[in-house]
């Protein structure tokens, strides 16, 4: 199946793209897709290095003519967002991504598909592996840990690079140049709990949420989707107010960047109750449901009687958690004044586990301002801590100024609207882009995102377009062919 992808246009991207996913590269876990790389680069007898962290470097000599003109770094990550459907049986540290085409749309079997950052790393391999596309000197920077730290881009050696303009390619829609993004920040909040005994007398039950699209943090927040977290705290809620529900446990969310899929949860409540408690939440079920039907139309909530557990959160610790949990903001805080549209400031409260006596959740904030940034931050630590959480900031990277008078913005956008007789969207975005760490470490460099269109990314809903990567590769190589000469 995977193998039929080579020969879809594209074939020089669809086949390095069909190669890279069968290798597993799981954000964390990309032992194996940096030794590919550096195996990569040397067969084809190209300077190839690896740096402290890992990232690998791949420099490619000038065509014949373009050895005057300004070096170019292409840019792309090699980890991808490791998300799977509950139903879906699959090891990422040990499996390659199972693809298939439907119609104009490349998708994966049950997981996420990688087309996040894989299409752009995948086009720098055809790039650096073909004998006939004009280029200027070319170095390739495949980062590592984009996903769930930035630790490449970070840690990235100041002297390494020599290039002057840098081509990130890890935008998701062809009609886009990027020209600045949002800053993060990981918010983690934990305590510990006494556990109880299961009261006598009671019921226990479980909570299943699922069928959610989820999403990329950054890029859909907006939009209004569920976060399967925020609807089990108002299950789990309206029952303790209710009918005194005890919580056992909770395992909601996965990855900070990704909007949380599904919850599970697992309560007891008086077995005197049990009727009115079904009753009542089931009609709340309905009520969610019903809120969330054109967005979230897959949404599913099931409650079920399981057998009786052994321990429950020591009820002040409980309540505190719920209201935490209420009191939290969840999506958007504050819309940029200076781009129409553009999310300047949110917060997505991605994991929420609850077990064995410790309670953690974890919130990824977001903001193109960093005084914003922190004040968001800031406020959720407030809501945890006045429950008796510690909270702790960490993983911070900064935003990228858009600048908009940068000469490859200029040729891009010009090559742009030469080759499809349009001009092209000029964004800043709410993602995270390694671009604002990157430049901060080579200050002087110049740089620019795009890419084809990618739906869905940072969940199993994932799919690139064939017809947009067509457009994306015809572009990227042009725009090789005007960068300018060094200057005098």
């Amino acid at each position: 199946m995977n193998q039929d992808l080579k020969n879809i246009e594209p074939t020089e991207i669809w086949s390095h793209f069909t190669d890279l996913n069968a290798v597993p590269r799981p954000s964390k876990k990309e032992e194996k897709i940096i030794q590919f790389m550096l195996d990569f680069g040397e067969k084809l007898n190209l300077e190839t290095i690896t740096d402290t962290v890992g990232n690998v470097i791949i420099k490619k000599p000038a065509s014949r003519g373009m050895e005057s003109n300004k070096t170019i770094v292409l840019q792309g990550h090699l980890d991808m967002v490791h998300q799977k459907n509950t139903n879906t049986r699959f090891d990422f540290e040990k499996e390659g991504i199972n693809m298939f085409v439907d119609g104009d749309w490349v998708k994966a079997k049950g997981t996420t598909l990688g087309a996040d950052n894989g299409l752009g790393v995948a086009a720098i391999m055809a790039i650096l592996s073909s004998k006939t596309i004009q280029h200027p000197a070319i170095e390739a920077l495949f980062t590592i840990d984009e996903e769930t730290g930035m630790t490449g881009a970070i840690n990235l050696d100041t002297n390494i690079l020599s290039g002057e303009i840098l081509l990130n390619l890890d935008t998701e829609e062809d009609d886009e140049i990027g020209i600045g993004c949002a800053g993060g920040l990981d918010v983690t909040a934990t305590r510990t709990y006494e556990e109880e005994e299961i009261p006598e007398n009671t019921t226990a039950f479980s909570i299943a949420i699922t069928g959610l699209r989820g999403g990329h943090s950054g890029m859909d927040i907006h939009k209004g989707l569920g976060n399967a977290n925020k609807i089990m705290n108002r299950l789990l809620s309206d029952g303790f107010t209710n009918f005194g529900l005890r919580i056992a446990e909770i395992n909601g969310g996965s990855l900070r960047n990704a909007i949380p899929r599904e919850s599970f949860a697992k309560v007891v409540v008086d077995s005197i109750s049990r009727a009115s408690f079904l009753f009542e939440t089931n009609a709340l079920i309905t009520q969610i449901k019903n809120e969330f039907s054109t967005i979230e139309p897959n949404l599913s909530i099931k409650i079920e009687e399981i057998s009786q557990l052994k321990n429950v959160v020591e009820l002040g610790v409980q309540e505190s958690f719920l209201r935490a949990m209420y009191a939290a903001l969840n999506g958007v805080y504050k819309m940029s004044p200076d781009v129409e549209g553009l999310v300047e400031t949110s917060n997505n409260i991605a994991k929420v586990d609850l077990k064995n006596g410790k309670i953690q959740i974890g919130c990824l904030t977001r903001s193109s301002s960093e005084s914003s940034k922190l004040d968001l931050a800031n406020s959720i630590r407030s809501s945890f801590e006045l429950a008796g959480f510690e909270v702790e900031f960490s993983g911070a990277y900064p935003g990228w100024l858009p600048n908009m008078n940068s000469e490859i913005l200029q040729i891009v956008s010009n090559t742009y609207r030469k080759l499809f007789e349009k001009k092209p969207k000029i964004m800043a975005c709410h993602a995270g882009l390694e671009c604002g760490i990157l430049g901060q470490n080579y200050p002087k460099m110049d740089m620019i995102s795009f890419g084809p269109n990618i739906k869905g990314a940072h969940s199993p809903d994932e799919r690139a377009q064939i017809s947009s990567t067509q457009k994306f590769w015809k572009l990227l190589q042009e725009i090789l062919k005007n960068i300018p000469e060094k200057n005098a």
